[in-house]
């Protein structure tokens, strides 16, 4: 009597597959090392806007922001090239350093000035964890677009969980314990965590290559600068909504709760994220990109009628719906636009195409908001959005 042919095993799938691919003490770390990336810029915001109002706090903020676009592409290459290993290791004992003086700076009372450049040298030795975990993630799935997009989607649910986790936090410890508690905790979870994800074993050595041979590989192209443009408006949206939050809030004179509305958003993101990931779909990257940017385009323009808190949470909210699909797609695009030689730096340009966005709309949106309140800010979010929408909406149906 023959026996029955068992069915072979089905290979993992969604969450276990992803799990599978580095273990689970990697996504824990990876979203420890990177949730300093989330408190820091609302922390810098609540500790410098409580002692010096918004339009000083924005103006921190952007340099914090603008550094850690310049630096990111450098640690992005020199991780590609030296291996992760040595470089987040310098970078993270580095940038701990710097946020402590960052603090020291503006709890002394130093000048404008100094507390501008300790910003930048903060955002220039961001670890850049995010870009380089999600390089880290495209090595590891290998050939495998099915797992690599399952892999890129909880990925980027990490950040939305982070993203959601550290506003809140930053709000809770500026009202419960102090101002700076945010950075501080932000310094020692560098320090720590940063460096248990540059010693994991999954850390890629230096590609393969000669340097001069990995030089000659090409990053820019036309499709990549397309995606590095998205981001940058992306970030702009982003930024303009927090600021214009955070001076709601302070015009309603609960200045803490700023960062528990804007967790809102994440929420709703993340809830997304992990939707996508367990759903992927079969929509085409390319179009989930176009109409998850429109979507968020029409999701945006309710801000301009928010005048509370309870509004604005319910609008970001709303937002966040689309925010996690949209990155999904976003990243998913640049693994294949990206050489493999040099992945590390292709997540970073665009990973700073954010952080661009996000400097440049604070330093228009903090004194606009200072200036003419907190709706000139929501204007910023609601026209960068728009003009995202418009261009991927053009640039794609050209490409077919």
């Amino acid at each position: 009597m023959s026996q029955p042919v068992s069915a072979p095993a089905r290979p993992p799938a969604g969450f276990r597959a992803v799990l599978a691919l580095g273990g689970s003490a990697l996504p824990v770390h990876a979203f420890l090392a990177r949730l300093p990336a989330a408190l820091c810029p609302t922390g810098t915001l609540l500790l410098i806007n409580t002692r010096d109002g918004i339009g000083d706090a924005g103006t921190v903020a952007a340099a914090l922001w603008l550094g850690q676009a310049l630096g990111g592409p450098v640690i992005g290459r020199l991780a590609d090239r030296r291996g992760h290993r040595p470089v987040l290791l310098l970078a993270c004992g580095a940038n701990a350093a710097v946020l402590g003086a960052l603090v020291a700076a503006v709890l002394g009372g130093l000048p404008l000035a100094a507390r501008i450049a300790l910003a930048v040298a903060a955002g220039l030795t961001v670890p850049q964890v995010g870009p380089l975990a999600r390089a880290r993630w495209a090595r590891l799935a290998g050939a495998d677009k099915g797992l690599l997009g399952s892999a890129l989607s909880f990925d980027t649910t990490l950040d939305e969980v982070g993203f959601m986790v550290g506003p809140a936090l930053a709000g809770i410890l500026a009202v419960t314990v102090h101002p700076a508690s945010a950075l501080v905790l932000a310094a020692a979870l560098i320090l720590v965590s940063g460096t248990l994800f540059a010693v994991h074993p999954t850390a890629p050595g230096p590609a393969a290559g000669t340097p001069g041979a990995r030089a000659r590989v090409r990053l820019w192209t036309p499709g990549l600068v397309l995606l590095c443009v998205l981001a940058v408006l992306q970030g702009a949206a982003w930024s303009g909504a927090n600021t214009g939050v955070n001076a709601l809030a302070e015009s309603l004179g609960e200045p803490g709760a700023a960062g528990l509305v804007w967790a809102a958003m994440a929420v709703t993101s993340s809830v997304a994220g992990i939707v996508t990931v367990a759903r992927p779909g079969s929509a085409d990257l390319t179009a989930r990109l176009r109409w998850t940017i429109a979507v968020q385009a029409v999701l945006t323009l309710p801000l301009l009628a928010v005048s509370g808190l309870w509004g604005a949470a319910f609008a970001v909210a709303g937002i966040g719906v689309a925010v996690a699909p949209h990155l999904i797609a976003l990243f998913g695009l640049v693994e294949r636009a990206g050489p493999a030689e040099r992945m590390g730096e292709a997540m970073t340009v665009v990973g700073s195409g954010l952080i661009l966005g996000q400097a440049l709309a604070a330093a228009a949106s903090g004194p606009l908001a200072g200036a003419y309140g907190y709706r000139a800010a929501f204007a910023v979010s609601c026209a960068a959005v728009t003009a995202s929408a418009v261009l991927a909406a053009a640039s794609y149906a050209k490409r077919g």
